[in-house]
């Protein structure tokens, strides 16, 4: 508040008075001018939210996008690859496993398979007809060419012209003696006897037989035991 003082006079006395005067009024503008002045705080807590407060949307730029988008597309082509390898390796297992069965069950009937039919039924044509089944394996009881022992390979072989010659070495020799020739000079398609074994006569102091279960059917000297030698064709 503001004051003026104005001196008056007194009759009585002869001094001096001072008198004053407030103004309210300039005096309350100028409280209100500070109290504004003064209030320049911001409120936090206003519903629009102040400066610090504010959430500015997070955007891509176009290059961001283009390199998010191949680094998607060479994980998948990576995954595709991956998954590619792994079924090609499958498959190849799977053949692999495959051929090594097939070739299992084919290998002891494979020359079987490859053999030429006999042209005619002279001796040299049982020699060549037999020959083509060396390294057929030796099984016991057995009469084709999956396996077979040693009158099993006899048989199927002389059958193949025309002549039963019977099973076990003992029915080939029964046979032979009945339908064919004792002889002391071999030559080659004779039938090879002794007691438990029987082969072919090939010539040259040879035979083929199905020898052993370790060797199978092969080609050996004739000498190392004595035979009895029949032409039976």
């Amino acid at each position: 508040m503001s004051a003026f003082l104005a001196p008056t006079a007194s009759a009585d006395s002869g001094k001096v008075v001072t008198s004053s005067r407030s103004f309210k009024g300039q005096q309350s503008r100028y409280a209100s001018l500070l109290k504004e002045s003064a209030a320049t705080s911001v409120d936090h807590d206003s519903s629009w939210g102040g400066v610090e407060s504010l959430e500015v949307p997070q955007t891509e730029s176009q290059a961001e996008k283009d390199a998010k988008a191949q680094a998607e597309a060479e994980a998948q082509a990576q995954q595709e690859r991956e998954q590619a390898a792994s079924r090609s390796t499958e498959r190849e297992s799977t053949s692999a496993s495959s051929s090594t069965s097939e070739s299992a069950s084919s290998s002891s009937s494979s020359n079987a398979t490859a053999v030429a039919a006999p042209t005619s039924t002279s001796g040299a044509a049982v020699v060549s007809y037999a020959l083509q089944f060396q390294g057929v394996p030796y099984v016991y009881g057995g009469t084709t060419p999956s396996g077979w022992d040693c009158s099993g390979f006899t048989s199927y072989v002389y059958r193949q012209f025309g002549l039963e010659i019977g099973r076990t070495d003992a029915d080939q020799r029964a046979y032979a003696v009945a339908h064919g020739v004792k002889v002391t000079n071999p030559e080659p398609g004779d039938l090879m006897w002794k007691s438990g074994h029987v082969g072919i006569y090939i010539g040259g102091g040879q035979m083929v037989h199905a020898s052993t279960p370790s060797t199978g059917t092969i080609v050996s000297s004739a000498s190392y035991a004595t035979f009895e030698y029949y032409r039976i064709l």
